[in-house]
């Protein structure tokens, strides 16, 4: 599918002159001649809304400092209280959060950090996927009731689960919520609610994670006891995997957060993080020699999202959660390498499940689905594992460009003769999903999530008209632009652009992510040097210089796009899209170019 190329943000010359001569007085902009990189990273810091050296100052500075103070939370101080009551009291608290990653880490810094600090009587409850679905559930609350707990705290969930809540409060337990998650209408009679997206909050930052929350809550607790922020510097590590594997924006706290959680993972990372470490796909991110680790590169986000957040997330989809907590909890060498492995093998189940199902709702989509009259896609098999069919979404949305829900049976037991279905929903960039789901909330039995993933359950005989509700509102609710698959890049640039210096510069951009995207850019007139060669299934490799002038020249990768090996090996000049990286080789590093998207130019 061809895809719009679009700049992301065109600036006037007023704001690009101010904000230039700021960061660099001493340039001549005169000077049609001069070093380009300048132009470049003040169109980046633009984009990002940057406009001013203070603010670039502490973008390329992200400070503890700058963090928000937690009490800003109308009931931090209450849930502090709670919990400090709980403790001296010898009280029973059960931690309670998601079986996603954001919800094992968030159990694990908390859980961690109470032990730790105080070696309260703690425990911790992660509800099954298959049986009690997403959220705190009655199971959950009978739970809490039958092991006497008096304080329950929700971590990554709660703010929609009112009847349960009401539930615990009517029997005496004493709920803390801390969720990020949009709220109803109707809120739960929880003891406190710590959660930025509440109406009525004055939070500054709207965009935490449940990890991030979880994080403030032991800041606030670290304050009330006066100690120093050093007490819970390690316990970042947590909120920076939440973050890059929730797909949170990266600004503001969360890339304040991000940025020194990789500090602590890149110099110290505990138990669980270093075991998993030992398992990645295709980057070797660190060996282990006499069971010492040692980094062949510096760990970063990305790694963070597609190598060590799958893995947790796979004990989830595949067995329990809960061993994905005792992994991160784990303080025993022997165990923690003998869960990780385990971890890893769930997770390859979970790319084997991945594969199969995927190929199977593409031909479903293919054979049945009609792109002209629906807006959205949504397909339903019973015998589909429950645990994958949110990234059988995702792989859908991505190649055909449309909001996905992919459903299943749920394991859930149901009213009456009525079939239970479970689904997750993932959409395109722009669409927020979320609403559109919401819009058919009659319909469902119980539904939540973010603007571009959520989740959702209905009994089976609905499913037909939730079909037609849910594709008329995508279709009324949808801009006619974001329809076509769109790549907007940051900046057009020669490759003799791409300088040590730019390098430096923007290394310094990261950590990526939601929000703070790896920097995308467009060079046009290109051609291969001879030495294209195809790669794996669809993907290709080729050396590429500016074609007409003298040019550097610099190897590429571009995954997917198989279809232009023949046109590239026979010197087709094209344009490309792609974002400039290290790639680390037989002990080498080199800068490469990695290709997202190719137009050719008719110039045969």
């Amino acid at each position: 599918m061809e895809k719009i190329w679009e700049l992301r943000k065109d600036y006037n010359s007023e704001n690009r002159e101010q904000l230039s001569r700021e960061l660099f007085p001493n340039r001549d902009l005169n000077n049609n001649n001069s070093d380009h990189t300048c132009d470049i990273v003040v169109s980046l810091l633009l984009e990002r809304g940057i406009s001013s050296y203070d603010e670039a100052n502490k973008f390329f500075n992200p400070k503890i400092e700058n963090l928000h103070d937690p009490f800003l939370f109308e009931d931090m101080e209450k849930a502090v209280i709670r919990i400090e009551d709980a403790i001296s009291k010898n009280e029973n608290i059960l931690i309670y959060g998601d079986y996603d990653v954001d919800g094992t880490t968030s159990v694990a810094l908390l859980y961690s950090y109470l032990e730790n600090t105080y070696k309260a009587n703690i425990e911790y409850y992660i509800p099954d996927r298959y049986k009690e679905g997403y959220g705190v559930s009655f199971e959950g609350i009978f739970y809490a009731i039958e092991n006497n707990f008096t304080l329950v705290v929700c971590l990554d969930c709660g703010i929609k689960d009112k009847k349960p809540i009401d539930f615990a409060a009517e029997k005496g337990i004493d709920v803390i919520i801390c969720d990020h998650h949009l709220p109803d209408e109707g809120i739960a009679n929880a003891h406190s609610i710590i959660n930025p997206k509440l109406f009525q909050t004055k939070y500054p930052y709207k965009e935490l994670c449940g990890c991030g929350i979880a994080f403030k809550l032991i800041q606030a607790i670290s304050i009330k006891r006066g100690d120093s922020f050093e007490t819970i510097r390690p316990y970042l590590d947590l909120v920076a995997v939440a973050i890059s594997a929730d797909v949170v924006p990266l600004t503001g706290e969360n890339r304040i957060m991000s940025y020194h959680g990789l500090k602590v993972i890149n110099t110290d990372p505990r138990l669980g993080i270093k075991a998993l470490l030992k398992y990645n796909d295709l980057i070797p991110i660190a060996t282990f020699h006499n069971s010492k680790l040692y980094f062949n590169r510096e760990i970063t986000s990305h790694d963070l999202g597609f190598f060590i957040g799958p893995r947790i997330n796979a004990a989830g989809r595949i067995t329990s959660a809960k061993e994905a907590v005792n992994l991160l909890i784990c303080k025993d060498v022997n165990n923690a390498y003998r869960i990780s492995g385990e971890i890893n093998n769930h997770n390859e189940k979970r790319k084997e499940l991945d594969r199969q199902m995927s190929f199977e709702a593409m031909e479903m989509v293919d054979n049945k689905w009609n792109p002209n009259n629906d807006s959205a896609i949504v397909l339903y098999k019973d015998t589909w594992h429950k645990g994958v069919v949110g990234i059988v979404a995702a792989r859908l949305v991505d190649k055909y460009h449309k909001p996905t829900i992919i459903f299943t049976k749920s394991d859930k037991k149901s009213e009456g003769s009525s079939i239970k279905i479970s689904g997750s929903a993932r959409s395109i960039k722009g669409f927020d999903i979320y609403q559109a789901i919401e819009a058919c909330e009659d319909l469902l039995d119980h539904f939540g999530g973010h603007r571009y993933a959520a989740g959702l359950t209905l009994k089976q005989e609905n499913l037909s008209e939730f079909i037609l509700r849910f594709n008329k509102e995508v279709e009324k609710r949808m801009d006619e632009i974001i329809k076509l698959p769109t790549i907007k890049f940051d900046a057009q640039i020669g490759l003799n652009d791409i300088t040590d210096k730019l390098l430096r510069i923007l290394k310094r951009f990261a950590p990526f992510g939601e929000g703070n995207n790896n920097p995308l850019f467009l060079t046009k007139k290109v051609v291969d040097t001879g030495l294209v060669t195809p790669v794996g299934e669809n993907h290709i490799r080729f050396s590429a210089i500016n074609n007409g002038y003298n040019s550097k020249v610099f190897p590429c990768i571009a995954f997917q796009q198989g279809e232009y090996y023949q046109y590239i090996k026979r010197g087709y000049s094209f344009d490309m899209i792609y974002q400039i990286e290290e790639n680390f080789f037989s002990g080498r590093t080199i800068t490469q170019l990695n290709v997202q998207d190719i137009k050719l130019i008719n110039n045969k």
